[in-house]
């Protein structure tokens, strides 16, 4: 079932969130204190936001802290979606798009009325259904 309200979340402001050092930090907290409803991401997000956040035990306890209170939505099943992943990555080899992409196209489509928070440009060329702009908010 789609839901209504809530946000589809990136690794980009996921740690931008985590680490007060980034760039985009202010902006990310607010993205977080303004949207209502579920943060829906997927396994492959967290995975990465681990990764860039390597380097500060710190913001990694923060993401533990928030994966254990159930911050996230992550009832996204990769072997569920794998051949609309598998096709989403063929159609968009050329970009290329990562995992981690093509798992928030594929949230998008399931979830039409939820915007797509992320840092990533590549989401003004990637589409949902085959034609459809996903709705994105992004720093100016």
């Amino acid at each position: 079932m789609a839901a209504d309200s809530g946000i589809i979340l990136d690794t980009g402001p996921l740690v931008a969130y985590l680490a007060a050092d980034e760039q985009h930090h202010a902006w990310a907290t607010e993205q977080f204190m303004e949207h209502e409803g579920p943060v829906i991401t997927c396994d492959a997000v967290i995975s990465e936001a681990w990764f860039l956040l390597r380097r500060s035990q710190r913001h990694q306890k923060r993401l533990r802290l928030m994966l254990a209170d159930g911050v996230f939505d992550l009832g996204f099943h990769l072997e569920d979606e794998a051949a609309a992943i598998a096709g989403l990555m063929e159609r968009f080899d050329d970009v290329p798009m990562s995992l981690a992409d093509a798992c928030l196209v594929r949230l998008s489509e399931k979830h039409p009325k939820l915007p797509l928070v992320t840092l990533d440009s590549d989401f003004k060329i990637y589409r949902r259904h085959g034609r459809q702009l996903i709705p994105v908010i992004s720093p100016q």
